[in-house]
């Protein structure tokens, strides 16, 4: 039986391709564990700094896998969520590229990664009102956060799909490709971010991401250290020096 997630190293970024073309890259229990390990592999190297997810021959993700929930087959992994994600993202970059469909599930794998790169024709929804079910691996609480609410109020109630121009007017999708293209995009993107300091980048996600949650009048107090940590790595001295000696600075994420 084929692998039913691949992972594959391009320099400092790692593609993690969920591998069920037949069914559309519906997600099972083996796509989640997968997923996980690519997303444990990409936390823990340090040669590592950006992680592209995509899928197999034209789809994104379809979904929750119905046959395998039907006969009491779960997605999840405790504590990470749907893909191992969707509940716990990485602290490093995450693209998605999507090709086809990425609704149900697959869109909430989408919404879960930082940035989406996305091909014209691709289409994104939470149908899963249609189906008796509840968006519950982040859709809900996601889509709201990245386009206008009362717009996510109306994909979520009537589960329509809109397409990837749709979702980039509203400000969900990144950058647009040419059919077939999202994946090739996405790589251009995450190369442009790997040249960058891994531990600025690794932060800079951090504080972005974090600091919804901070009180205004704790802000400084909040960030001050974080950036200060990253001002006395190793990476910052080099990043100055490569400036000032008209050379591109050799990261060690220190």
């Amino acid at each position: 039986m084929a692998e039913q997630v691949l992972l594959e190293r391009q320099g400092a970024v790692l593609i993690i391709s969920i591998n069920r073309p037949e069914r559309r890259n519906a997600v099972t229990r083996a796509v989640s564990e997968g997923i996980a390990a690519g997303i444990d592999l990409l936390e823990l190297d340090s040669q590592l700094s950006v992680g592209i997810l995509t899928g197999v021959g034209g789809s994104f993700c379809s979904g929750m896998d119905l046959n395998a929930f039907v006969d009491g087959k779960r997605p999840e992994i405790a504590g990470r969520g749907l893909g191992g994600i969707t509940e716990t993202p990485p602290g490093k970059p995450l693209i998605a590229a999507v090709e086809g469909y990425a609704v149900a599930g697959g869109c909430e794998l989408a919404l879960a990664c930082d940035l989406i790169v996305a091909a014209e024709n691709a289409r994104f929804g939470l149908p899963e009102v249609t189906r008796g079910l509840v968006a519950g691996s982040g859709g809900l609480v996601r889509l709201p956060q990245k386009i206008p609410r009362a717009i996510a109020l109306e994909y979520a109630l009537t589960g329509e799909q809109f397409d990837a121009p749709s979702a980039h007017h509203w400000g969900l999708v990144n950058r647009l490709s040419a059919p077939g293209g999202a994946l090739e995009a996405a790589l251009a993107l995450a190369l442009q971010i790997s040249a960058n300091a891994p531990l600025a980048v690794a932060m800079s996600k951090r504080i972005i991401t974090d600091s919804d949650l901070w009180d205004s009048s704790e802000q400084w107090l909040i960030q001050t250290p974080l950036v200060d940590s990253i001002i006395a790595s190793e990476d910052a001295r080099e990043g100055s020096l490569a400036f000032t000696e008209k050379r591109a600075p050799q990261w060690r994420g220190k």
